[in-house]
């Protein structure tokens, strides 16, 4: 029987090791979270073949109470979402970037209606593959989310040794042509991370990413130096990198000014953002070919929720091709599936 707890066990270290070689990975919180369902599964099992009366009911305690705080749960989520919606909006302006977890309490609750509902038993038996095959997009979106969760979770717990040559912070715009909170909070975090390295070793270069927006007056990098030499940063510590237009660009651009100061690429860096940015700008650092890893600036935790949202909204764009891959594929099998139906069933 214990050789069963050799899946989880197998789970577990292809999850380490994966993580060690890059933490900016989604696989790593798919990886994770089949970890955890092997384990449980394998403690159920191994409980009941044994009846061992207390880890049967140190399993099957926290999940009853999961069964049963499932569908308030789902109530405090929407609730949570509305309130959240309220006191972003009020506090940011009303903006589309700022009703997303509006939106979200709204798309929860239709498709919690549309469950309610069973559109199915409306129309011929001959289409059910088609809402089969839109309730199997639904549950991959649905694990899609646990594993951008649980992967963005697993990222916050990066710490970066302090050896860095280079500290990149990522620009995300000015108002009035200052530095706004927001973009402070990245700015000081690089500034701690620069002083705790300073007091052990030789301090890092600030590269400050950031071009100009059509409604600023300068780029942002310019506000950036300035703001980190006013909170002590000597001027000679600080780089500008004045073109970026988006995170990829900060990634890229940041990338040849350090090339350009050490060809050899012998180099450490890391880049410095919101937490709720973090994970998506290490895949961005990826993809512009940085191994740099990130730590993350606190954000008020008003301004949390939409913002992961907008995040994931951000992933699925950026794997977007996989994803249509996937959903035409459930979809094209349903279609076929109701046209056999159709033909030789009802």
């Amino acid at each position: 029987m214990l050789w069963l707890g050799l899946f989880p066990l197998f789970f577990l270290i292809t999850f380490l090791i994966s993580y060690w070689r890059d933490p900016r990975k989604l696989v790593n919180g798919f990886l994770f979270n089949i970890f955890i369902v092997s384990f449980l599964l394998f403690c159920f099992v191994y409980a009941f073949e044994t009846n061992n009366t207390y880890l049967s009911s140190l399993i099957a305690f926290p999940l009853l109470a999961l069964l049963i705080l499932i569908p308030f749960a789902i109530v405090a989520l929407i609730g949570g979402l509305f309130l959240n919606a309220r006191i972003l909006m009020r506090r940011e302006g009303k903006r589309l970037a700022n009703s997303l977890t509006l939106l979200a309490a709204i798309g929860i609750i239709v498709l919690l209606f549309l469950n309610t509902l069973n559109l199915s038993q409306f129309v011929s038996a001959s289409l059910q593959p088609l809402f089969a095959g839109a309730a199997f997009i639904t549950f991959y979106f649905f694990l899609h989310l646990l594993n951008f969760f649980t992967a963005y979770l697993l990222y916050q717990f990066n710490r970066p040794k302090r050896n860095q040559d280079f500290i990149i912070v990522l620009g995300s715009g000015l108002i009035k042509d200052q530095v706004p909170p927001l973009l402070a909070s990245r700015i000081n975090k690089a500034i701690d991370f620069y002083q705790k390295q300073k007091k052990a070793a030789a301090p890092p270069k600030i590269i400050l990413s950031g071009g100009q927006g059509p409604d600023e007056g300068r780029p942002e990098a310019e506000a950036m130096q300035e703001y980190a030499i006013k909170h002590g940063i000597p001027k000679e510590d600080t780089i500008q990198e004045n073109q970026s237009r988006n995170t990829y660009e900060n990634m890229l651009f940041s990338k040849q000014i350090m090339d350009q100061r050490k060809p050899d690429q012998n180099y450490h860096s890391i880049f410095t953002t919101n937490n709720f940015h973090l994970f998506r700008a290490g895949i961005y650092a990826r993809m512009a070919g940085l191994n740099s890893q990130g730590i993350g600036a606190k954000t008020a935790l008003y301004y949390w929720p939409n913002a992961m949202v907008r995040e994931y909204i951000a992933i699925i764009a950026l794997q977007r091709k996989r994803h249509m891959i996937v959903v035409t594929g459930i979809m094209v099998m349903a279609v076929f599936l109701s046209i056999i139906n159709w033909l030789f069933v009802y």
